[in-house]
């Protein structure tokens, strides 16, 4: 006879393979045999809000803790979903009920930090993931938290270090099969960078495949996303790029994931490798793509990216509402303006939308490497923090960045308007605390304006 039990235990396998759509109707038919289990609400809501469906999602969670106060991760997960909608006061005050419920827990003092350092009280989240870690010095998740920090004010050293806790790179471990390079000797050896995170991520840190060479490895490979694969083979440094879908060639001797290589070559903000440009461009696609740029030469030709990846944490911060926040960019003169954007948002540009005369180029881009080709042809990129402005940026193309005010990247430091990343080439545009992104677009016209003028 089927019982809750037996349902809860159904949904607890689906939850783990991360089928969330099975785990609900599990946990709906289990809640019907015992309505008042607060085991199996708490479930439901995890399962829920993995499902996008976060309104009753915390319905279930708060029912939950009215049924069982004792149960810290329920609260702890109700204030993770309330952080990530920006309802902060709510979840400070789950917070302090956690604490108070379980006040050496290092998840809870972790959690609670990560809302103190969405409020920008960044001094006390320090506090918080550091007693966190006295509780429990290998709790990866407030080692972590506190890495972003760190990084975000410059404080690198132990930044990096604490970086290292974190666990993208378990599942390429096993993947690879190759021993983790750990910072030794590296002359005559072939050493595989592995990929990390996202597109900009690897553009980003594939500098340090020149620093590799540098140190004496006789090969360097980098494993990278399909897209970029074709770009990779204009990276300074790397002998081979392979695709995270495609069979690793044999020869590597170790592998290194792509952001523990500031740590092993100790990067400070004096010590940035910076040489640009560190890609390059491949000609036969600049002659081939040429073409659609061409026009009046006393123009400044401008390429725009407006969103991210939806799927990226903070998106709904970094990304443009649309291509129509930047229609006061249209009351500059001398500008010809270009699409770079792919994927979410590119059907703006080929409907007309957003007040701008924009050239959609989203039909002719295959990859990265057809974006660096169009980037070459440009005389400025204007994008918000994705991976077209680490194009640009490793290109030496002057770009200039829209960044949010709330939960900044930690690579762009605080307050700064140019990076130790792209010296000389990137200016950075942030949202003032509080404000919408026209305040932004105002100084980016302001800007443009200058810039035109002085062309």
């Amino acid at each position: 006879m089927t019982s809750a039990e037996s349902l809860f235990h159904q949904a607890g396998a689906h939850l783990t393979a991360r089928e969330f759509d099975a785990a609900i109707g599990l946990l709906r038919a289990a809640l019907a045999f015992e309505p008042d289990a607060a085991p199996l609400h708490a479930n439901l809501g995890w399962a829920l809000e993995h499902a996008g469906q976060a309104p009753e999602a915390e319905t279930h969670y708060r029912r939950a803790i009215g049924l069982g106060p004792q149960l810290l991760q329920v609260r702890l997960n109700l204030g993770a979903l309330l952080t990530a909608q920006r309802r902060l006061p709510e979840a400070e005050q789950i917070y302090r009920d956690a604490l108070a419920l379980a006040p050496e827990s290092p998840a809870a003092l972790s959690n609670y930090g990560m809302l103190l350092a969405c409020l920008g009280c960044e001094q006390e989240a320090q506090a918080c993931y550091r007693q966190a870690l006295a509780f429990d010095p290998e709790y990866a998740k407030a080692s972590f938290n506190l890495a972003y920090l760190l990084l975000r004010q410059g404080r690198w050293d132990e930044g990096w270090t604490r970086l290292e806790a974190r666990d993208w790179s378990a599942a390429l471990q096993r993947h690879l099969n190759l021993p983790r390079w750990q910072g030794g000797a590296l002359a005559g050896k072939a050493i595989l960078v592995g990929i990390e995170a996202g597109h900009g991520d690897m553009i980003q840190f594939g500098r340090y495949c020149a620093q590799l060479k540098a140190a004496g490895a006789a090969r360097v490979g980098v494993q990278c996303h399909p897209g970029l694969v074709a770009l990779f083979a204009g990276l300074r440094g790397a002998d081979a790029a392979i695709a995270l879908d495609a069979p690793l060639p044999a020869g590597f001797d170790c592998w290194v994931p792509a952001l523990s290589l500031p740590f092993h070559f100790h990067t400070t903000v004096d010590t940035v490798p910076a040489a640009l440009p560190y890609i390059d461009v491949d000609p036969v696609r600049v002659a081939r793509l040429a073409p659609l740029l061409g026009g009046d030469a006393r123009e400044l030709k401008v390429g725009l990216a407006w969103r991210g990846n939806p799927r990226f944490e903070n998106d709904g911060e970094r990304s443009l509402p649309s291509l129509a926040t930047l229609a006061p960019l249209a009351q500059v003169p001398g500008v010809r303006w270009f699409s770079l954007q792919k994927g979410e948002g590119e059907g703006e540009a080929r409907r007309g939308l957003g007040g701008l005369p924009v050239t959609d180029l989203a039909p002719v881009i295959r990859d990265f490497a057809d974006t660096a080709a169009l980037i070459d042809g440009l005389d400025l990129v204007i994008s918000v923090d994705t991976a077209v402005a680490h194009l640009a940026g490793a290109l030496n193309k002057p770009c200039w960045v829209l960044l949010p005010a709330y939960l900044t990247d930690w690579r762009w430091l605080t307050e700064r308007a140019d990076t130790l990343w792209y010296p000389a080439v990137m200016r950075l545009f942030r949202q003032r605390p509080g404000a919408r992104w026209d305040a932004v677009v105002a100084d980016l016209a302001e800007a443009l304006r200058a810039r035109v003028h002085a062309r």
